[in-house]
């Protein structure tokens, strides 16, 4: 038998909503409640509230913790100052991506929040190589994190005690608040592509913030891990294990706009020489022409040849086709192109497309 699948603090409320329940990363998480189609229109045209306190918290602390994460990670930590966020990555000696996460300068610490199938490597790896005078130290059991996203969240965080201030924080920064009787971190992040925030509270208060969330006027909807998937795929986000791991750098995965090559991390090297010499694949976005589903691993063709392999993909509830993300030879890459997806046998037409497939830049004011 396995082991046991962990628990959020919102676990019984779950529950209680009737939500689809499955494993994921090693936790018992919500998949769904009214149905994904709901959950994910509910997000892009009002709001709709997520679990994720199965994501690992790791506070990096201590004098040289600056120097360390700068050492560690590909973004310059140097140009985010207390108050603020930075999406950046932890690799490996040969340049693979061991996790993507944000960094929260705290201004006496570092907290950095990683994706939950990767939390135990991360913390190994930091742990690992951290110097005398930096501690790291995991508080994921000890922080609740809840997701809410779209466009009427501001409303909905003022009806439980969100102040001005919080109302009024730029992309990619944070502030403290008092929210549903509980201290909160109040972050301008998320993973849909719409406005929003995440909240961290203490782990037992947020069973607080998910009920005050639905006692106001007009409630966000609950949404689960299933809509949260085709949300980024919307945007042509890409998730861990699936667009990016071990084999791949980010260069690989078009995210060197999140590494600074000019510092010196980890396999920064590395990266300068995949830099100079090309990428032998390029993860793209796509959207069919024809009806079907792409799924992972399905073969991409051009030109009636084999050119690459799909790594996500689903039905757009937004743009109702098919679209996906696939790592294909780089000129293939060019958005424009035209290319196939083997979907079982039958052969679907697509289109390489810059991301996101959806924009969402109007709503973000």
């Amino acid at each position: 038998m396995g082991a046991e699948l962990q628990k959020t603090s919102l676990h019984e409320l779950h529950l209680g909503a009737g939500a689809r329940m499955g494993g994921f990363a090693g936790w018992d998480m919500p998949l769904s409640y009214a149905g994904t189609l709901a959950e994910h229109h509910a997000v892009r045209t009002a709001a709709g509230v997520f679990d994720v306190s199965h994501m690992g918290q790791i506070e990096i602390r201590g004098d040289r913790a600056p120097a360390f994460l700068q050492a560690m990670l590909t973004n310059n930590i140097e140009k985010i100052a207390p108050g603020e966020g930075q999406y950046t990555l932890l690799l490996d000696e040969s340049g693979g991506v061991i996790d993507d996460l944000i960094a929260y300068d705290r201004g006496d610490d570092h907290l950095l929040v990683v994706n939950a199938s990767n939390a135990g490597a991360c913390l190994q790896w930091l742990s690992g190589h951290a110097p005398a005078g930096v501690t790291v130290t995991d508080r994921s059991m000890e922080t609740a994190m809840i997701a809410l996203q779209g466009v009427d969240w501001k409303r909905l965080l003022s009806a439980i005690g969100a102040g001005q201030a919080t109302l009024d924080l730029d992309y990619f920064h944070f502030g403290r608040d008092e929210l549903a009787g509980s201290e909160a971190m109040v972050a301008r992040t998320g993973y849909t592509g719409e406005p929003g925030v995440e909240v961290l509270v203490p782990w037992d208060a947020g069973p607080a913030i998910w009920a005050a969330l639905m006692n106001v006027a007009d409630p966000p909807e609950p949404a689960g891990l299933v809509a949260r998937d085709t949300l980024r795929l919307e945007m042509g986000y890409p998730l861990h294990g699936n667009d990016i791991d071990l084999e791949r750098t980010p260069l690989d995965a078009r995210l060197g706009w999140a590494c600074d090559l000019d510092t010196d991390f980890m396999a920064v090297e590395v990266l300068r020489a995949r830099r100079d010499e090309g990428v032998a694949e390029r993860l793209c976005s796509f959207k069919l022409t024809e009806r079907g589903i792409p799924r992972r691993g399905q073969d991409v063709l051009a030109g009636g040849e084999i050119c690459g392999t799909v790594t996500s993909g689903s039905l757009s509830p937004t743009l109702d086709v098919g679209i996906g993300m696939a790592y294909v030879r780089p000129e293939v890459a060019e958005p424009g192109t035209e290319i196939a997806i083997d979907i079982r046998g039958s052969i679907k037409g697509a289109e390489v497309r810059k991301a996101p497939l959806v924009d969402t830049s109007p709503r973000k004011g």
